[in-house]
C-alpha cells in the first residue's frame, strides 16, 4: 500500500513522497491478530536488540545506501570515522546557525512542519496514532492554557539533523515523561480514530523571554523512546543544544498561546491545504506579535 505525502520547501516547490505500508504492517496494524503481534516487536526486548545492532560495526553498511537514497549532503557535517550506523545518524553539523533577532520564533529542529490551531475538537496524527492535546499531554489543565493557541508538528526523518535547539532565552520546568501505551486488545479503528497505541514522549514548558511558556515536547518510539534530553530545570540561550533523537522515527512538537506568535503565511498555507513545509534547524519559521 502506497501512502503519498506532499510537502514543500520555503521557495513554494513542492515534492511527493511516497511512503509504503507493507503487508506486514498493515497486519500488525491492521488485525487484531497482528496487534497481538506488535505488542512483542514494540517491546523493550526488540527495541535493545535494534539499539544493540544499530551501534555496532555490522551496521555501517545501511550508512552508504540511507545516505544515496535521501540525497544526503554530508559536507555539512562533522564525521570522522564513523564505527556504527548512529554514530552517522547522530552527526553533528560543521556549523549551526540560527536567526538571532529576539523578535523571531525559529525551528528546534530540521524537519517537516505542520501547524494547526488548538481546540477541543483537535485531532492530528503523529507517528501512526491519532491524539488530541488533552491526551498527548495526559493533562487538561495545562491543555486548557492553549486552547486557540498554535501546535507545531515537526516531522523528522532519516535525511534530517536529529539534535534540537532552544528556541530562546528563558528557563525550562523538569522534564514530564509519558510512557507509551500499546491497547492490543480494543476494537481496530482503521477508519476512526487510531487509538490502539501512544507513543513514549517527553516534555517540559519552556519560560522563554520573547515567546512567554512554551510546551516544548519530544515523542519517540512507542517502548524505548530514545529520546536524550541534556538538562533538567536549566537556564538556556537561544541556539542552545537541548537534545537528540537516536535512531527510531522522532517528532518534536511545540505548543503556543494565543496572541503570541505568528506563522509565516507560507507555512500557514501549506498547512491549511494539508502540506508539510521544509524548514531546517534555527530558521525564522514566525514572528513575534506585537500588542
Amino acid at each position: 500500500m502506497k501512502n503519498y505525502v506532499v510537502y514543500a520547501n520555503r521557495n513554494g516547490e513542492r515534492f511527493n513522497s511516497t511512503e509504503y505500508e507493507t503487508g506486514f504492517l498493515r497486519f500488525l496494524y491492521h488485525t487484531f491478530i497482528g496487534r497481538l503481534f506488535l505488542k512483542f516487536f514494540a517491546s523493550k526486548l526488540v527495541a535493545n536488540a535494534s539499539h544493540w545492532y544499530m551501534n555496532r560495526r555490522m551496521s555501517m553498511k545501511k550508512v552508504k545506501k540511507t545516505i544515496e537514497k535521501h540525497n544526503i549532503d554530508m559536507s555539512l557535517y562533522d564525521l570522522e570515522n564513523p564505527k556504527c550506523y548512529n554514530d552517522f545518524f547522530l552527526r553533528n553539523l560543521k556549523e549551526l546557525k540560527f536567526d538571532n533577532n529576539p523578535n523571531s520564533f525559529i525551528s528546534p529542529c530540521d524537519s517537516k512542519l505542520m501547524v494547526r490551531t488548538i481546540s477541543d475538537d483537535l485531532i492530528f496524527t503523529v507517528k501512526k496514532s491519532e491524539y488530541n492535546v488533552k491526551e498527548i499531554l495526559k493533562n487538561d489543565e495545562l491543555a486548557g492554557e492553549y486552547k486557540d493557541g498554535l501546535i507545531l508538528i515537526f516531522r523528522l526523518t532519516v535525511d534530517d539533523y536529529h539534535h534540537y535547539i532552544y528556541i530562546d532565552d528563558g528557563t525550562k520546568t523538569k522534564n514530564v515523561k509519558i510512557k507509551g501505551v500499546l491497547h492490543t486488545t480494543q476494537p481496530i479503528a482503521i477508519h476512526s480514530r487510531k487509538v490502539y497505541h501512544q507513543n513514549s514522549r517527553e516534555y517540559t514548558i519552556l519560560k522563554t523571554k520573547n515567546f512567554g511558556d512554551v510546551i516544548f515536547m519530544e515523542v519517540g518510539a512507542m517502548c524505548v523512546g530514545k529520546i536524550e534530553n541534556l538538562h533538567q530545570e536549566h537556564e538556556f540561550k537561544r541556539g542552545e543544544e537541548k537534545g537528540k533523537f537516536q535512531f527510531g522515527g522522532s517528532t518534536i512538537i511545540l505548543f503556543v498561546k494565543k496572541n503570541v506568535v505568528k506563522i509565516d503565511d507560507d507555512i500557514i498555507k501549506n498547512s491549511n491545504d494539508g502540506i508539510e513545509t521544509i524548514v531546517k534547524v534555527g530558521m525564522k519559521i514566525g514572528e513575534k506579535m506585537v500588542d
